[in-house]
């Protein structure tokens, strides 16, 4: 069992900002920003290549709700997913990053050279 389905079945704490039936919505232990919020569904799907569109439209409609709940949904905010080694995805379990509560800045590409990843 994976480390957000222990989650989903209480089975390891966490800061839980909104659950529904069918997603959950979480504090990052390692947050990039002051707001840093992962949602997952509690359905264990490996990653966005596996995932239905009746997810898709569910975790949308949810990400939506967490964002106003943490009152971010006006000033602006960034959903990220990664997948894959290469993407960054470092938990096997489909999840959101739900990042806000200050002007969010993109250094790691404002640099970059496209032939450095040739």
């Amino acid at each position: 069992m994976c480390l957000f389905c222990k989650i989903v079945n209480k089975e390891i704490n966490a800061t839980i900002e909104l659950e529904n039936e069918n997603f959950l919505a979480f504090h990052d232990i390692n947050p990039k920003a002051p707001v840093h919020i992962l949602a997952i569904p509690k359905l264990h799907v490996d990653s966005f290549n596996e995932t239905s569109a009746e997810t898709m439209a569910g975790i949308t409609e949810f990400i939506q709700e967490v964002a106003k709940k943490v009152n971010i949904d006006k000033s602006g905010y960034r959903v990220i997913t990664n997948i894959g080694e290469n993407g960054g995805q470092e938990v096997k379990h489909l999840h959101f990053h739900i990042l806000g509560g200050a002007k969010l800045k993109w250094e790691h590409f404002t640099d970059a050279d496209p032939k450095d990843f040739l």
